[in-house]
Order: structure tokens, then sequence, then C-alpha cells
């Protein structure tokens, strides 16, 4: 799942083979997620895939939460999602080999970590989902003595970076 406001995602889980019953239990958990959180999420943007039973739309319904069916075959319609599988498809598996259904959470994890705690992103001014813009550098002699500090992650898959101020 992800937050369009701020591009915040949220892996729900991981399985080999996604049934009804699965995908309705997932429904069931971001639900309760988003009431730990005291989040208000007011619309649900979802594909037509036969994988979402009734159930998993009237969980949604019944947490007040309108479910929208995009269009058929028109991606564009839920971009921000399809940019964020392609780039969790290129940024991840290429570099890293899956060993099982837990060590794919586990890395989904550190991902979604990455993503939404260190990696900028382009189109909200480089700013990162849970932290806000940091104040910009304008003194010259301060550029110049940056100690910037490297810390690899996923074995070296992902290298997270940090001024050590």
């Amino acid at each position: 799942m992800i937050e369009h406001a701020n591009r915040r995602i949220h892996v729900l889980g991981a399985t080999a083979h996604p049934t009804a019953s699965w995908v309705a239990q997932a429904a069931r958990n971001l639900v309760m997620d988003l009431e730990d959180a005291g989040c208000r999420v007011r619309y649900l943007i979802r594909d037509r895939d036969g994988k979402f039973p009734e159930l998993f739309d009237t969980v949604l319904n019944d947490a007040g939460i309108q479910v929208v069916l995009s269009g058929v075959r028109v991606p564009r319609m839920n971009s921000i999602m399809e940019r964020w599988v392609q780039t969790c498809r290129r940024e991840l598996p290429d570099r890293t080999l899956i060993w099982n259904q837990r060590h794919l959470l586990y890395a989904l994890r550190e991902f979604e970590t990455f993503y939404n705690e260190h990696r900028p992103h382009q189109g909200l001014a480089n700013a990162r989902p849970l932290h806000p813009l940091p104040a910009p550098i304008e003194d010259p002699d301060r550029i110049v003595h940056l100690d910037i500090r490297r810390r690899a992650r996923l074995g070296g898959t992902l290298h997270e970076y940090r001024h050590a101020a």
C-alpha cells in the first residue's frame, strides 16, 4: 500500500499463492494497522484483479474506506503505486537472491524502511516521507567540511548516507 500524499509505503505481506482468503485477511490487517497508527484513510485505489474478493471491499467499506476500482487497462490511474512496484522490482530482486518467504519479507521490510526514511523522492523536493526537508547549507565553509558516512544495508545491496555532524 502507498499513501499518495507523501509516498509512504506499507508492506502488508507476501505469499507465493495469493488466495481470496489471504487477500481478505490482508485487508483486515491493514484496517487494524491504520487504526493503531491513528490514520484516516478515505479512499483505496485497487485494480480489477480476480484475487480481490467481495469480502475485501466489504472489510474496507465497514472501516469507512471507499474502494475505487482502476479503469480497465489504465495503469496511469494508479501511477504512483505502479512506479513503486517498478522501483521495487528494479532495485531489490536484481541485487538480492531471495531464498524463501521469510527472507523476502525481511528484504521487503528493509526496503520499506529505506524507501520511507532514507531515499529522496524527486517529485517531493527530495523530501523523505517520514522526515521534513533539511535546512539548506548557506555557509560555503561548511560545504567544504562535510563529513558524509556510508552504511551498507542488506549486505551491501543498498547504501545509506548520512551527515555525521
